[in-house]
């Protein structure tokens, strides 16, 4: 598997019109880079409670599937990120008041607590994001984009 490229200057490229410049990485790589994705999904991407996650994470889904209609991998793989990292930010903010993991003084991991409301709202879009990743469709497109752009021949 062929690493996200961070040296691509992600903010001059438009990657609907270059997929063959996209890598899928790993996990949410790239997440708040790739245009014009990030622009298109970023304003609906929240996760405060679990109305605002479930309206946000069913809006992204739409997005998902509009992409999807198009053909273009690049947007649904943008979209499947955009809800892991609603449930991976949800899930920080559940365990860590304001989102930090780590003390500023030291360095050390904050005492973990159990947000319900987080918790809810990460749930909310793991339901999202595991629809999205096991999509056939997208599967099946993620296989191709990486056999075509990300091999070792390519």
């Amino acid at each position: 598997m062929k690493k996200f490229d961070y040296s691509l200057k992600y903010e001059e490229l438009d990657l609907r019109k270059h997929p063959e410049l996209y890598t899928v990485g790993r996990g949410e790589q790239g997440v708040l880079m790739v245009e014009p994705y990030k622009s298109e999904i970023l304003p609906h991407w929240r996760f405060k409670t679990p109305d605002i996650a479930t309206e946000s994470s069913e809006k992204i889904y739409e997005l998902f599937l509009a992409y999807k209609k198009k053909e273009d991998f690049v947007g649904m793989d943008m979209a499947r990120k955009f809800l892991q990292m609603g449930y991976t930010r949800a899930r920080r903010y559940t365990n860590h008041k304001g989102g930090g993991k780590y003390s500023k003084e030291d360095g050390s991991i904050l005492p973990y607590q159990n947000d319900q409301v987080k918790a809810e709202a990460a749930a909310i879009f793991k339901a999202q994001w595991e629809i999205a990743k096991t999509d056939l469709d997208y599967v099946k497109m993620k296989k191709e984009h990486r056999e075509t752009y990300e091999s070792e021949k390519a």
